[in-house]
């Protein structure tokens, strides 16, 4: 356990030491700042174009929009942590939504069973990530890529289009809200918080925390790093699962390309790395993973609203992100010197 302890203070040390200008540098911190900014930026842009930017409307469209993207990547930053990452969570989203809504079937009375089917066979195909990872040795990128062509072959074979239906209670999941709060937002919340915990309040946190940090040194403390990387990658497919069942209920139908159109694969690893999470491992969280996903919201809202063109929304995103990582790979070599 102290060894697991040495890998975790690191995280928090320059938070207690170096005041306002250690603060700073953290990249949690500095995720919600630039998020202040681009609201800050999006208000005198949308102003100009003689509009308003945060309306209840937008408010709600950023929660929404950010709800199904931000479940998936609480999931990827737990594979992440631990020095993994999943390509297959596009299609996995597509394969559930789609078995959710034909056990559903219109049924209230099938809710249940579609949920219960959709958790198992989302752990099932992260069972089989992890695997692949840890007992045949094969690279994370390469391996859930190829379990997500793997999906795609049995999306593509047995859907030529949307099938099955939603019932309109299970629909509330996608549009209704709680005053200025949509439901999906509250999923959402749930999602991180029990991921937060998991990484700051349990041992198997630590652990992830020890893998992703140097699996090596992990190993030979005690810690048996294949479970750990296969326990991640579990976990990241149900989140997929559960943000398939999400988007199945704002269809009311499941769609064989709704995952892949969301580009939900590299769009959380996205939010992740904007997060401040190492994409080596080890270092980062659920906090600045959540800033990252509602920085690509606002990012999106304000492109919306101001009729950007999708070719623009690419390129400005790409740079973002660029340069999101290359600050933070700069702070990591100061800190080191």
């Amino acid at each position: 356990m102290n060894t697991l302890s040495r890998v975790r203070r690191p995280a928090h040390h320059g938070e207690a030491h170096g005041g306002l200008a250690a603060w700073l540098r953290e990249p949690t911190q500095v995720v919600f700042l630039a998020l202040l900014g681009l609201v800050a930026v999006g208000w005198v842009l949308v102003a100009l174009d003689g509009g308003q930017f945060l309306t209840m409307e937008s408010i709600v469209g950023i929660q929404q929009r950010s709800a199904a993207l931000g479940i998936v990547a609480i999931g990827q930053t737990l594979a992440i942590l631990a020095g993994s990452l999943d390509l297959s969570v596009a299609y996995l989203i597509s394969l559930t939504s789609l078995i959710a809504a034909e056990i559903m079937a219109g049924q209230d009375g099938n809710i249940l069973p579609a949920v219960a089917a959709v958790l198992a066979v989302s752990a099932l195909v992260g069972l089989v990530n992890g695997l692949v990872i840890t007992r045949l040795q094969v690279h994370a990128f390469i391996a859930t890529l190829g379990v997500a062509l793997i999906i795609r072959g049995i999306v593509d074979h047995l859907y030529d289009g949307p099938a099955g239906k939603v019932p309109e209670s299970f629909q509330i999941l996608g549009y209704s809200r709680i005053g200025p709060i949509p439901v999906s937002a509250l999923l959402w919340a749930g999602v991180a918080v029990a991921a937060w915990f998991l990484l700051s309040r349990t041992r198997p946190g630590y652990r992830i925390y020890a893998v992703g940090g140097n699996e090596e040194v992990a190993r030979l403390s005690g810690i048996r790093t294949g479970r750990v990387i296969l326990l991640t990658h579990v976990l990241c497919s149900v989140c997929a699962g559960i943000a398939g069942l999400l988007l199945a209920g704002r269809l009311g139908a499941g769609a064989p390309t709704v995952g892949t159109d969301g580009g939900y694969d590299l769009e959380s690893i996205a939010a992740v790395v904007l997060g401040g999470t190492a994409l080596a491992g080890g270092k980062g969280g659920v906090a600045g993973t959540v800033g990252g996903v509602l920085l690509l919201a606002v990012l999106d809202t304000i492109f919306n609203q101001l009729e950007v063109n999708s070719f623009v929304k690419d390129v400005v995103r790409g740079v973002v992100i660029v340069i999101a990582v290359a600050v933070y790979a700069r702070r990591t070599k100061e800190r080191s010197a």
